[in-house]
This record gives C-alpha cells, sequence and structure tokens, in this order.
C-alpha cells in the first residue's frame, strides 16, 4: 500500500515524538519527528511535507514562530498546533497565525487522526467550483464570477467547515469549536457576525448559506425552490 501522507512532527518531548510517528506510519503516513524549530527549518527545506503537526513549547522558541516562516514563504500545507497551551487567546493567536488546527494536549489519539483526514480532504481537492464560486482551499482564497473576493481568515474557516460538513448542519458551538478553538461561548455573536459578512461579501450567492433555525448552518449547493 502506498504512503497517503508525508508527516512532520515538531515536537520536543521524546515519548510523545516516538509515539506519534509510530501511530502515523500504521495509519501508513510517512512520518519524521524532529525537536526544534532550527530542525523543522532545515527538514523542510530539504523536503517536502504534506501535513505538519507542531509544538508551541519547543526548546528554541514557540512553534507560532515556525509557522509564520512557514506561511512568510509561501508553504500553504495544512498546520496542525498540538500544545497544552489551551487559553482562549493563545487558541486565536495560533489560528490567527495560519494554523489550520488547534487541538490541546491530552489529546486522543483517535481526534487526532480524524482530524489529519480532515486536512486530507481538503488537501485532495484544493479547488471546489459550487455554482459561481470557485474555492481554493490551499491558497485560502475564493472567486466569485471570475472576480476576487477578499475574506478574513475566520471568514474563510468558517465558509471551509460549512463546506467540509458536504450539507450537514453545523451548530453555533461546533463552529466556535472549529474556527475559534473554543466550546466555551464567549457570551457574543461572534458566529453571527462572521456569518453575516461572509454571506455579504457572497452577494446573490449568500443563499448558499442557509441558517436552520434551532440548529445552526449548513451549506446549501441548490436554491430553495
Amino acid at each position: 500500500m502506498s504512503v497517503v501522507m508525508k508527516i512532520l512532527v515538531v515536537e520536543d518531548d521524546p515519548k510523545l515524538a516516538s509515539f506519534l510517528t509510530r501511530v502515523l506510519r500504521e495509519e501508513n503516513h510517512e512520518s519524521v519527528a524532529v525537536g526544534s524549530i532550527r530542525d523543522a527549518m532545515l527538514v523542510v527545506g530539504e523536503s517536502a511535507s504534506d501535513l505538519l503537526i507542531i509544538d508551541r513549547m519547543l526548546p528554541d522558541g514557540d512553534g507560532l514562530e515556525l509557522l509564520a516562516w512557514l506561511r512568510s514563504s509561501g508553504m500553504v500545507k495544512p498546520v496542525i498546533v498540538l500544545t497544552a497551551l489551551g487559553e482562549l487567546a493563545e487558541r486565536i493567536a495560533g489560528l490567527d497565525a495560519g494554523a489550520d488546527d488547534y487541538i490541546l494536549k491530552p489529546f486522543e489519539i483517535d481526534e487526532l487522526l480524524a482530524r489529519i483526514r480532515v486536512q486530507m480532504r481538503r488537501d485532495s481537492t484544493p479547488v471546489r467550483t459550487l455554482g459561481a464560486l470557485r474555492i481554493d482551499m490551499r491558497s485560502r482564497r475564493l472567486w466569485k464570477d471570475d472576480s476576487r473576493v477578499d475574506l478574513t481568515g475566520r471568514e474563510f474557516d468558517v465558509l471551509a467547515h460549512l463546506l467540509d460538513a458536504d450539507g450537514n448542519i453545523l451548530s453555533r458551538t461546533r463552529l466556535l469549536a472549529s474556527v475559534w478553538g473554543t466550546e466555551r461561548d464567549p457570551g457574543t455573536n461572534l458566529v453571527e457576525v462572521h456569518v453575516s459578512r461572509l454571506r455579504g461579501k457572497l452577494g446573490d450567492a449568500a443563499w448558499m448559506i442557509e441558517t436552520v433555525r434551532g440548529g445552526g448552518y449548513r451549506f446549501r449547493r441548490e436554491p430553495n425552490r
């Protein structure tokens, strides 16, 4: 059976790094682990990775510094931050820095593998065309009728998660957890504001994001008849 993905693990705990690479190899991924930002930069420079799993508290700095370097270098491959830094501000900082997902330690390995599969699905169909919309999941860009639509990182994350749900309803709580990395309601209308702004930018295609009373939101491919 062929290798599914090449995954770089950036983790300075030797036991955890060994565990992760072993499990990933059992899932038929090719996996290499390094323990510092410097070593990760060397590996990235020498060979391409399909996905990275990055800790934040590394011996030579915050893993978000590595993430910022990767994004500034033009790398659009998925990055999952796996860390014990779990305050709301820390999770927001990770997502704003360009992380595709933010998972807290301690974690369940089955959940990590499931979230890797989500990134695999996005990467395997990087450009999606839905009616007048064309969405590039790798570069995180959206076009409508061949015109670029400028989205904030959060707006694109909301759109991407609705697309990934494939017509299923995503609750407000689920979107808070997936996009903002928190299951605790901050007592604001974050989700509603971002959905409203996203709809505004979609213009006459705003109907694609449907509000389900008492349920949440879902992405529709066909308008109501």
